[in-house]
């Protein structure tokens, strides 16, 4: 690299125990290729990689050794331990904290999220995760504002992303923040990869829960699985349950976290975009199947769910070639 480049930033990658080093050096590759796309006013990102044990947090690579560190950014990657397994990380969360008190912005990705929801700074405000670890997250930190259908959600001194792989969106979003929109895209078209994403709605997956211990309302569960394609009523729902209207109501919400016209929007969502995927069967009789007499209210709230229409679900996520134009 030329040698009067401008240096204008450092990262600091965190190294924790079961973090994702794809990441890691995912992250390093991807800043040192966007120095390469930043023209004639040459600059670069300065990248460390810092590895937390259990009583300390210490710098182990420098991309350009020599100087004092002042980290503009820190990020705690993903791990590939599942949250449920991954142990507390009290000496991370204490150098992320410190970080911050001296103007570091922190960032994380996809169960990065629950190293730097133990600083405690992202209480009260609103952060992103992984779709699957939303959940979890809510119930470790509960002061924490879920907000999973961001993939990339930039609350000015608090950065988070969503997915495993989120790590590339991120990235080229802080490129884009610090060398500019133009060296971002060519950074990720050199890198064979889309801009940054917005979204985790197109790829998250209704997964129905059936261990609440409520087998009153798991009875609902089992009539609105079976019989999401017909008119179901709340009266239909309260006799199989054994239950007045009310009752049913909140005893739902309290274990499903949805209210049951709300779950059955949600199972036949997922059967649509089943069928989308593995068929061809035009949208208007998908929305047949699956229980909408009104394709255009389908249309609505396939993308009030999903975050794109129809169509453009099946050209993403289709796996049948579609020989001819579709209607959406």
């Amino acid at each position: 690299m030329n040698k009067k480049a401008e240096q204008v930033a450092e990262i600091g990658l965190l190294i924790y125990p079961g973090c994702q080093l794809a990441a890691i050096y995912g992250l390093t590759d991807l800043f040192r290729i966007a120095a390469e796309w930043t023209g004639e006013n040459a600059r670069f990102i300065r990248v460390s990689h810092w590895e937390a044990t259990a009583d300390d947090v210490a710098c182990i690579w420098d991309s350009h050794p020599g100087s004092p560190h002042r980290l503009s950014h820190a990020i705690a990657p993903p791990s590939i331990i599942m949250p449920d397994r991954m142990a507390p990380a009290p000496a991370a969360a204490a150098w992320l904290r410190n970080q911050h008190t001296q103007g570091t912005v922190l960032c994380s990705v996809c169960a990065g999220a629950f190293v730097l929801a133990e600083t405690g700074l992202i209480d009260g405000r609103r952060a992103t995760t992984h779709w699957a670890f939303a959940e979890q997250l809510a119930k470790r930190f509960p002061a924490v504002r879920l907000a999973e259908e961001h993939m990339v959600l930039d609350e000015g001194d608090i950065v988070t992303a969503g997915g495993i792989l989120a790590w590339a969106d991120l990235g080229l979003t802080l490129v884009e923040r610090l060398l500019g929109p133009a060296t971002m895209l060519s950074t990720a078209r050199f890198l064979l990869i889309d801009p940054p994403r917005t979204s985790q709605r197109p790829f998250a997956q209704f997964i129905p829960r059936f261990d609440h211990g409520d087998e009153a309302v798991r009875k609902a569960q089992y009539f609105i699985h079976a019989h999401a394609h017909e008119p179901i009523s709340m009266a239909d729902l309260h006799d199989i349950a054994g239950m007045t209207e009310r009752t049913l109501l909140r005893r739902f919400k309290a274990a499903i976290h949805h209210r049951p016209n709300e779950y059955l929007q949600l199972v036949r969502i997922a059967k649509a975009r089943e069928l989308l995927e593995r068929t061809l069967l035009p949208v208007d009789r998908i929305a047949w199947n699956v229980g909408y007499s009104d394709p255009a209210a389908f249309r609505k709230t396939f993308q009030k769910l999903v975050g794109i229409r129809p169509a453009e679900y099946r050209a993403r996520f289709g796996t049948t070639s579609v020989h001819h134009d579709e209607e959406d």
